[in-house]
């Protein structure tokens, strides 16, 4: 049996007459940058993520990008932010001048730990607390990360917070009085991305920021179309970060769907779940569910035979995958950033021992099943 790690093709059978009628909109409107259609999506991401503004972008990167340029973020600028990530993360920081610092995850969660913020912050003299500007915090896998203490932290030293929603659309935090909040919603930005893979994806390249407050949604649009405002008056330097509006099309009619396919997300974690307990392996670690909804973009394990379990489930024809072999204060790119193996041993932990496994929402019983009995076939024999 084949199970692959992600097929979009079963996905796209249950929507295809709908994709084809609104892009025959879109083709017979002829009205491909912005326009309606993208303010329809912005309205609608607004809404389901609990904001009340969204600026529909060109992908996740340059929401975090835009976001960052929106919040005076530049050179010689600090801003804290995980090593456990995709690069985009801090690839954003460094595009603009400034300078990551990173700090080590939770080892349950794989989200960024508050208490080693507090403990990095302490280490840094005088100067450099003066450039920290802003935190990105990362809601990894589709769970979020813990906001509560982190926007505490963040507003007694008077820091931006920009929530890397990349993986988490719909995913929910719940707070010590019991208050539930959306990913997006809680930092002064919220960036997500439609890459193809992800909950929500586009058919290309796409993202959008969520904005609490209206002076920021107003500065986005602005930095949106290279600074303009009104056409070709420049009062400040934007770029052309600009959502096609074929891709907001397509976006609007998959966001009809997302609850039900997040429903079938979580409810394949929770067949991977009863399905692993019946199998009692003691070589595997499985998610933590924190309060509030994982939406479960990826699922991702933790083993010590890690790579040897994966070629094997390669062999059974299972797709798998590393998120994410080499963590970002080890890359050869950030060598002059001065860290070292050994740095962050939560994060290099994770990076020799997870896997994510298949998820996706059309998945099977009988590919579940053949997956965990696939990895227990490995374990039996070691």
């Amino acid at each position: 049996m084949k199970v692959p790690l992600l097929d979009l093709t079963r996905q796209y059978e249950t929507i295809r007459d709908e994709i084809h009628a609104t892009a025959e909109e879109v083709f017979a409107s002829q009205q491909f940058i912005l326009g309606p259609k993208v303010e329809e999506l912005e309205r609608n991401i607004a809404g389901y993520c609990g904001c009340p503004f969204a600026v529909g972008v060109s992908s996740g990167t340059d929401a975090l990008l835009i976001s960052l340029m929106s919040a005076g973020v530049g050179p010689e600028d600090i801003v804290v932010t995980t090593p456990f990530t995709f690069f985009a993360t801090a690839g954003s920081i460094t595009r603009i001048g400034a300078r990551p610092l990173f700090v080590d995850i939770d080892p349950a969660t794989y989200n960024l730990d508050p208490v080693a913020l507090e403990q990095t912050i302490a280490l840094l003299d005088a100067p450099q607390k003066k450039r920290l500007k802003a935190i990105i915090p990362v809601h990894l896998y589709g769970q979020c990360a813990e906001m509560e203490p982190i926007l505490r932290f963040a507003r007694e030293n008077n820091l931006i917070v920009i929530e890397d929603a990349a993986q988490a659309i719909g995913s929910e935090y719940r707070w010590g009085d019991g208050r539930v909040s959306r990913a997006g919603s809680m930092g002064d930005y919220g960036c997500f991305s439609f890459f193809p893979s992800k909950n929500l994806g586009a058919f290309g390249d796409g993202g959008v920021v969520t904005a609490c407050d209206k002076e920021i949604f107003h500065r986005l649009k602005i930095l949106r179309v290279h600074g303009s405002e009104p056409k070709y008056y420049h009062h400040v330097i934007g770029g052309n970060f600009r959502l096609d509006a074929f891709q907001a099309a397509v976006l609007t009619v998959k966001l009809k769907r997302l609850e039900e396919w997040t429903g079938k997300r979580i409810s394949n974690a929770g067949r991977y779940r009863k399905l692993f307990e019946e199998k009692r392996l003691k070589h595997l670690s499985l998610p933590l569910e924190k309060a509030g909804r994982h939406v479960y973009n990826q699922f991702v394990v933790k083993a010590e035979k890690r790579d040897e379990l994966r070629a094997f489930l390669s062999q059974k024809g299972i797709g798998t995958e590393v998120y994410y072999p080499v963590p970002l204060h080890l890359q050869q790119c950030y060598r002059d950033l001065g860290y070292k193996p050994g740095d962050f041993p939560v994060c290099e932990d994770a990076a020799k021992k997870t896997l994510a496994l298949p998820i996706f929402p059309e998945l099977t019983e009988t590919e579940l099943a053949y997956v965990v009995d696939s990895i227990s076939e490995f374990f039996l024999k070691k």
